[in-house]
């Protein structure tokens, strides 16, 4: 008679021997384990743990046991008969590839003469043989026929696979990605059956002009919905294939179109400004420095200075342009490199201005509501979208700090350096707003959510804004920091997405301004001339694409609203 060992704590199943130095872990497994001839003589011996004694398991304890064991002999068989079926299927697989190889496709010389077409145009072309290209975006094998979904940046197209086209060699090893020429007729899909754009193209001829990986390298094991934030950045390059991300392209496209049709309306003519540039606008410690042959130079925070210049020569004008900013920031709505939509517009008051920029947005946004492809593109990214009514509230910084603090929301606490004070646990200070503080983007950002429409926020400290703003001139007897004719469009769940202001009229005024920030007034002789030659009442402002986009597609991070993010540490791809 043979013993078999179970220690239920220290014994292992399918590692171990069923001796008294490998003892088995469970009782069902040692049943399951032993040899059916073997049963009847075989005595099981069980303990707790390795200091108990081994004894003879209780009935009840042998009876649920040989059922688990049962269960683990099903499973056994199960797992048996999968693997003879993929080991058929896998035989199969291989003989139809050997099969596949003898197969040579030829295109039918008989049948009509193709009409090559991007695949939004197809719908013109139902009940013809057509020739599109794309990449393979989808598929599904049913052995006798395959359904492949191709895209080419226009629009997705099913296309069947069937008969002779379905057993290639190219048709059986095809992969998601791999660039294709497919050719056949288009036909409405069968009633009760859905498609992209209603059709279906029936394959008679198809050829693989770009190869895509399969195995470890194929697409899907590069990306997957689970992938890690670096990785996907890693791989924007892919990313920016799946429907999401060329989604939002789509979007941004339609977006800045949008804008120039509305300035284009209001006779706000578009300028290129320089990029490489040797003068700061928004602050020299957010600047990027490089070497200009030799010479000191930057790239550019903001186009505002070059845009005020064409004033006189073109009357209104906007530029769609990149910025940069140096601010060691990794906040979701912060990039260092940012595409910047700016105005700037002559004779006109601050509230002209607030007007314009308020008429600008909805305009464009109705412009892009009003068509049926965009507002598709709107609907499948943000559902909840809808355009913002008028007018936009506007709300004073001074009561901004007053409705902040009535609503107990508070910001970190500084010392005189600008430091973060910390308790004795080292966590922030939370302190009550004052008049004078910069609204922190979390607490701009909470109130904008709470109140749930867009606001202006106006009327800001000249300390906190930059040195070409238009003073508000104090009335007598009034107290507090002297405030700018300045503005920021804050919307929910975004927050600040515009900035504005008038502008400084007075040359003089302008000169003090570059002396109070320690600005050197030489290198800005040309923009100080617009002063000296016809100055006038002008303002203008920037929008941050990025952020008008997140905006309207409903996204958590400006990073998904970009082509190729910038931010600090990220430069690839």
């Amino acid at each position: 008679m043979s013993t078999i060992y179970i220690d239920q704590t220290s014994g292992v199943d399918a590692g171990g021997r069923g001796t008294i130095d490998q003892p088995y872990q469970t009782l069902a497994y040692a049943i399951f384990s032993t040899p059916a001839g073997a049963a009847e003589g075989t005595q099981y011996q069980i303990r707790k743990g390795p200091n108990a004694d081994y004894d003879v398991p209780t009935q009840s304890a042998t009876k649920k046991a040989k059922k688990d064991a049962q269960g683990l002999e099903k499973k056994r068989l199960k797992a048996e008969a999968d693997e003879r079926d993929a080991r058929e299927r896998q035989e199969k697989r291989e003989k139809r590839l050997e099969e596949s190889k003898k197969i040579f496709l030829v295109e039918d010389p008989s049948l009509p003469t193709p009409t090559k077409s991007k695949i939004v145009r197809l719908t013109d072309h139902r009940g013809q043989r057509v020739r599109v290209c794309g990449w393979v975006h989808r598929k599904r094998d049913q052995q006798e026929i395959m359904f492949v979904v191709v895209r080419d940046g226009t629009g997705y197209l099913q296309a069947v696979f069937a008969g002779q086209t379905n057993r290639t060699y190219d048709a059986l090893t095809l992969q998601l990605e791999a660039a294709v020429e497919l050719t056949g007729m288009l036909k409405i899909v069968p009633e009760g059956q859905k498609a992209p754009g209603g059709h279906e193209l029936v394959v008679d001829y198809f050829k693989v002009l770009g190869p895509a990986p399969g195995g470890d390298d194929a697409f899907t094991n590069k990306l997957n919905e689970q992938s890690d934030p670096s990785i996907l950045a890693d791989n924007r390059h892919l990313v920016l294939r799946g429907e999401t991300a060329s989604n939002v392209l789509r979007l941004r496209a339609a977006l800045l179109s949008a804008f120039r049709a509305t300035y284009a309306e209001h006779d706000v003519i578009e300028v290129t400004p320089p990029c490489l540039v040797q003068t700061q606008v928004e602050g020299g410690s957010t600047l990027f420095k490089l070497d200009y042959y030799g010479q000191p130079a930057y790239l550019t925070q903001s186009s505002q200075l070059y845009l005020e210049t064409c004033l006189p020569a073109l009357g209104d004008v906007f530029c769609v342009q990149e910025s940069f900013r140096a601010e060691n920031s990794h906040t979701r709505r912060h990039l260092s490199e940012y595409t910047h939509l700016e105005a700037e517009l002559a004779f006109i008051t601050f509230d002209d201005l607030m007007n314009h920029i308020e008429t600008v947005i909805c305009e464009s946004v109705d412009k892009i509501l009003a068509n049926p492809a965009t507002a598709t593109i709107v609907k499948t990214l943000n559902p909840k979208f809808t355009a913002p009514d008028r007018p936009f509230k506007r709300m004073s910084y001074s009561d901004a700090i007053a409705w902040l603090n009535e609503h107990g929301i508070l910001h970190e606490a500084e010392d005189a350096e600008g430091n973060a004070v910390k308790d004795a646990d080292g966590k922030p200070v939370m302190v009550a707003h004052a008049i004078g503080d910069d609204i922190a983007e979390a607490a701009e950002r909470q109130m904008t959510d709470i109140i749930g429409t867009p606001i202006f926020l106006y009327g800001f400290p000249a300390e906190l804004k930059a040195f070409y703003m238009k003073k508000i001139p104090r009335k007598e007897g009034e107290t507090g920091p002297v405030c700018t004719e300045s503005c920021d469009l804050l919307m929910p769940g975004v927050g600040e997405i515009v900035g504005g202001s008038t502008r400084i009229t007075d040359i003089q005024e302008l000169l003090a301004a570059y002396e109070h920030e320690g600005i050197d007034p030489k290198p800005y002789y040309w923009f100080t001339d617009q002063r000296k030659y016809g100055t006038c009442q002008h303002g203008g402002y920037g929008l941050g694409v990025e952020r008008f986009l997140a905006w309207m597609a409903n996204r958590y991070t400006v990073r998904e609203c970009s082509l190729f993010p910038r931010w600090p540490g990220r430069a690839t791809p």
